[in-house]
């Protein structure tokens, strides 16, 4: 497929990015900085300014679109990861607007270019867990998608109403537009440097529902996204399919998740952050686990 990937610079995108490249895919990465990666095209912009994003779609992204006989070929496929990272980056107020803005600026210049397939970066903060004033813990466990969504912060607020921006052009376009709520990615370095902490105090990892993605399965989780046509509009939970600490989870329970509903009996280590349903609809099958790194 010939995708435009925004964002491909950042933590996430510079390993799903090359993932992609990898499966066969034509990507162009649109960001502020170029990533540095074998195959990708880049183009910078600014994705708050619409016009910029509607020419990016439109331009030649590499030599060889230049040798077509009849102009540049249209992009099957957007996915969108550029943002704000995360809050205390830039002002609440300026974090929300690059955002919201940027997320809606290029659905738009996607569906009225004619590109039936656009998939986005959501967030686990969209719990309202992540970046909370002191300790909040979830409605029940495992966290799935129909838990509620109504976060405190800045970054969380932008993720939600973009979701439900990403809801509304796809009830009038009829498109496809799948939603990531992306888990705290991890990239394979990190391993030896973050998770002997986590092993020691696994309250480190509280704040993100004890899970983690890997980032290298985050691309075959957008890969899978980019394969499957046909559920309209739909948000998933990405994660791997263990925990981040070494206790097993009934520990887990016991020590944080006291009077918390708990929905169904969980495996030994197993995450807190369900994703039966991205298994389920569109194939997600992670293999990456901190264990066979660290043992």
């Amino acid at each position: 497929m010939r995708i435009l990937f925004t964002g491909g610079s950042g933590k996430a995108g510079r390993h799903v990015v090359p993932y992609l490249i990898e499966q066969g895919h034509y990507v162009t990465n649109l960001d502020l900085e170029p990533l540095e990666a074998e195959g990708v095209h880049n183009l910078q912009a600014d994705l708050t300014d619409p016009g910029q994003v509607w020419g990016a779609l439109t331009q030649p992204s590499s030599w060889g679109d230049l040798e077509l006989p009849r102009g540049v070929p249209a992009y099957d496929a957007v996915v969108h990861f550029a943002a704000v990272p995360r809050i205390m980056i830039t002002t609440d107020n300026e974090t929300f607007r690059t955002n919201t803005m940027g997320t809606y600026n290029v659905i738009e210049a996607a569906l009225g270019l004619g590109i039936r397939k656009v998939i986005f970066a959501s967030s686990e903060t969209t719990y309202g867990i992540c970046f909370a004033d002191g300790e909040r813990k979830p409605d029940y466990i495992p966290v799935d998608e129909a838990h509620p969504t109504v976060p405190g912060d800045s970054y969380a607020m932008s993720k939600v109403c973009n979701e439900d921006t990403a809801r509304c052009f796809q009830h009038r376009s009829g498109a496809d537009i799948y939603g990531l709520r992306i888990n705290n990615v991890i990239e394979p370095h990190e391993y030896a440097e973050m998770f002997p902490a986590f092993m020691d105090d696994p309250a480190l990892r509280r704040r993100n529902i004890f899970a983690y993605i890997d980032a290298r399965d985050l691309g075959h989780m957008v890969d899978c996204c980019l394969k499957t046509d046909g559920l309209g509009y739909e948000v998933f939970n990405v994660a791997n399919p263990n925990t981040s600490v070494g206790i097993p989870s009934d520990e887990v329970i016991a020590r944080f998740y006291q009077g918390v509903e708990q929905k169904r009996e969980m495996g030994e280590h197993e995450t807190f952050y369900s994703i039966d349903k991205a298994r389920e609809m569109v194939g997600f099958a992670p293999k990456h686990d901190w264990r066979d790194v660290l043992g």
